[in-house]
C-alpha cells in the first residue's frame, strides 16, 4: 500500500494520532482525575466561568491562591482534537500554581464542527485579552500573564504566541508573557489526511493559517515544548521538530521530553509540583 503521510498509509497515520487507542485504559486518568478537580474547588477561592464573550462556552473558570497579590497566573486550554472535552475535566491542574502564589485560569471554547478552527483560535486570544483587561478586579498581575495548553491546546498556546495583541485589543506586544505548549499539534496535514477530518472537516487554508511549523515570523516569546517519552512516534516527532523549526527562524523555544508519559499520563505531571515540567513552568513564571 502506498504512504499517505511521510511513511504511513491510512491504518498507520489513524494509530498514530488516535491516542485513545495508544492508550487503552485512558479512562481511568479521568476517574482518578475527578475528585482532584473537587478537592481543588473545596480549597481554594475561585470563580466559575466567568464570561469573556457571547457563546454560552465561552468562559473561564479561575482558582486563586492564598496571599496578596496582584497575582501572576496561568492560562490553560484544554485538548479533544478541536471537538470534545471541556475546562471542567483538568481544574485538578491548578494546584501546584495556586499553591505556590499564582492563580490558575481554565479558558473554555466552542467546539468543530459548530465552529472553525480560525474561530477557535479567535476566541482563546479573546480569554487573554479579556484576563488582561480585568486583572484588577481578580487581584492578577496584567504584566504576568502565561498560557499553556495540552494536545489541541497546546496548538492554541502556540497560535496566541503568534498574536499582534497591539492590533487585537489594544495590549502590549508581550502581554503574553511565556507559554508551555504540551503533547501540541503543530502542523495540520497529517490530521486532515487522519480519520478525523471527517468531523474537523480542515480546508488547505486551515492548514495555511493554523499550522505553527508554517508561520515565517516567529516571536521571541520563552516557550517551553513538551510531550511524553511513551507517547507516538509522530507526537514526538511533531514537537522535536516544531522546537527545531522555530528555533532556527529566532524563535526561544526549549523542548521537555517527559519520559514515561504517554498523553494522559503528562496530564497527572502536570498536577504534580515535583515534575521537571512543572518546575520548569514555575522558574518561567519566576513563582515558587
Amino acid at each position: 500500500m502506498s504512504s499517505l503521510f511521510r511513511d504511513y498509509d491510512q491504518t498507520g497515520l489513524d494509530a498514530q494520532y488516535n491516542n485513545r487507542e495508544h492508550v487503552p485504559d485512558h479512562l481511568r486518568y479521568y476517574e482518578s482525575w475527578e475528585p482532584m478537580c473537587s478537592d481543588v474547588l473545596a480549597q481554594f477561592d475561585h470563580h466559575i466561568d466567568l464570561k469573556y464573550g457571547d457563546s454560552p462556552r465561552e468562559g473561564i473558570d479561575l482558582i486563586l491562591p492564598k496571599g496578596d497579590g496582584p497575582h501572576p497566573v496561568q492560562l490553560y486550554i484544554h485538548g479533544g482534537y478541536w471537538m470534545s472535552r471541556s475546562k471542567t475535566d483538568q481544574t485538578f491542574l491548578a494546584r501546584p500554581f495556586v499553591e505556590a502564589g499564582a492563580a490558575f485560569g481554565l479558558i473554555e471554547y466552542d467546539l468543530i464542527p459548530d465552529v472553525r478552527i480560525s474561530d477557535i483560535v479567535g476566541q482563546c486570544r479573546s480569554a487573554v485579552a479579556w484576563v488582561h483587561a480585568n486583572a484588577a478586579v481578580y487581584n492578577l498581575d496584567p504584566t504576568r500573564i502565561y498560557v499553556s495548553g495540552h494536545s489541541a491546546g497546546g496548538h492554541l498556546t502556540i497560535m496566541l504566541s503568534l498574536t499582534d495583541w497591539s492590533t487585537f485589543c489594544g495590549g502590549p506586544t508581550d502581554l503574553m508573557k511565556g507559554g508551555c505548549a504540551i503533547s501540541g499539534i503543530y502542523e495540520l496535514a497529517p490530521i486532515q489526511l487522519s480519520y478525523m477530518q471527517e468531523t474537523l472537516g480542515l480546508s488547505d487554508e486551515d492548514l495555511i493559517q493554523n499550522s505553527p511549523i508554517r508561520m515565517t515570523s516567529v516571536p521571541n516569546t520563552n516557550l517551553i515544548i513538551a510531550v511524553g517519552g511513551a507517547e507516538t512516534d509522530e507526537f514526538r516527532r511533531q514537537s522535536q521538530d516544531f522546537t527545531d523549526d522555530w528555533n532556527a527562524k529566532g524563535a526561544n523555544c526549549t523542548f521537555l521530553e517527559q519520559p514515561g508519559c504517554n498523553h494522559f499520563s503528562i496530564l497527572s505531571d502536570l498536577a504534580d509540583a515535583d515534575s521537571a515540567m512543572v518546575q520548569v513552568m514555575l522558574r518561567q513564571m519566576e513563582v515558587g
